[in-house]
């Protein structure tokens, strides 16, 4: 059974830097027309740093949409025909001072395909080198090294509430123990 929905009409609402919000009109397999609230952006990525020490490399950050300070991966949005490789490799410099001598893909995800087209594509960084910070103005994160097993434990207990974050290190621990 055939379930995609054809775009019909398209009305924007919003064209930020980050998100595109518009209202799509579609016509659905029976033929009945639906409206579907999109928010558009162009993708991310999300990075496991792994030291030589074997801890993993986190930020912390305050995200305003939900009024708390969150502890994630880093990660950061695609620049306009980045490849997700290169932009995990300029996230992870950016945001921990640290380069990549090996980057893995893990995988990629749809944060949330109900309303977003937001893909994030994930990867495990090893063999870290010592490199240079520099956040994206008006971004204020604090660096923290936690032990695999300690992660291990915070993951089993929901110490973590970022999604990417969760998924990312639910493979890369996996992936680590082969």
């Amino acid at each position: 059974m055939d379930l995609t929905e054809t775009v019909i009409g398209t009305q924007d609402i919003y064209k930020g830097k980050v998100v595109h919000l518009r209202v799509d009109t579609v016509r659905q397999p029976d033929g009945k027309e639906a409206k579907r609230e999109v928010v558009a952006h162009r993708g991310a990525t999300c990075i496991v740093p792994i030291t030589p020490e074997g801890d993993i490399l986190f930020v912390t950050q305050f995200r305003l949409p939900t009024g708390k300070t969150l502890l994630e991966l880093p990660a950061g949005t695609l620049e306009i025909g980045e490849d997700p490789a290169d932009s995990a490799a300029r996230e992870l410099e950016e945001e921990t001072g640290f380069k990549a001598g090996k980057l893995e893909y893990l995988f990629n995800m749809y944060m949330a395909p109900g309303y977003s087209s937001e893909l994030i594509y994930a990867y495990l960084a090893t063999d870290l080198q010592a490199g240079q910070t520099n956040p994206d103005e008006g971004e204020n994160i604090e660096l923290t090294s936690i032990s695999i097993e300690t992660v291990e434990m915070m993951l089993r207990s929901g110490g973590f509430q970022d999604a990417k974050t969760i998924a990312a290190l639910s493979v890369a621990l996996r992936t680590l123990k082969r």
